[in-house]
């Protein structure tokens, strides 16, 4: 009985640890922004999280921001208000995570599925590290709100 209440206690509290991200596409979800099938790119999906509970998956975070940028052309009468939450798959651990727990390297020569990508790669020394190796030109954050340069490149 005792170590029945335990479990239940722990799993009431760290529930919302394990409910942090997305649960991810299914084998029918496409990609907001292209309509390619997410699910055969588990290394690549990105979601966008509405207030409303509503998920959009895309194929990688690119077309995730292209989505995001355009979003009243995308999703007509939504608004950044609205947008709760960016998810995309950090590079070395293939989770799914916060976007603005990542640096994004532009220009590397590790492709998507649809070619060019911005890589999510978590922390400066590793984001660092996948630029020498993989040729990246540029680094970048997302702070919240917007795409924006990285203040000190790695």
């Amino acid at each position: 009985m005792r170590l029945s209440i335990l479990c239940l206690l722990f799993i009431l509290i760290c529930s919302p640890l394990f409910a942090a991200t997305p649960a991810g596409p299914d084998d029918k979800t496409r990609c907001g922004v292209c309509g390619m099938f997410v699910a055969p790119y588990p290394h690549w999906v990105a979601a966008l999280e509405m207030t409303d509970g509503q998920y959009f998956y895309f194929d990688g975070p690119k077309d995730l921001f292209i989505f995001y940028e355009n979003l009243a052309t995308y999703q007509p009468g939504a608004t950044r208000d609205q947008v709760a939450n960016l998810y995309v798959t950090e590079y070395y651990t293939a989770r799914l995570i916060p976007a603005t727990e990542v640096f994004f390297v532009v220009g590397s020569d590790v492709l998507g599925p649809m070619g060019r990508e911005l890589v999510p790669v978590a922390g400066r020394e590793a984001a660092a590290t996948f630029m020498r190796d993989h040729s990246g030109t540029k680094l970048m954050r997302f702070d919240g709100r917007e795409l924006l340069d990285a203040q000190e490149q790695p």
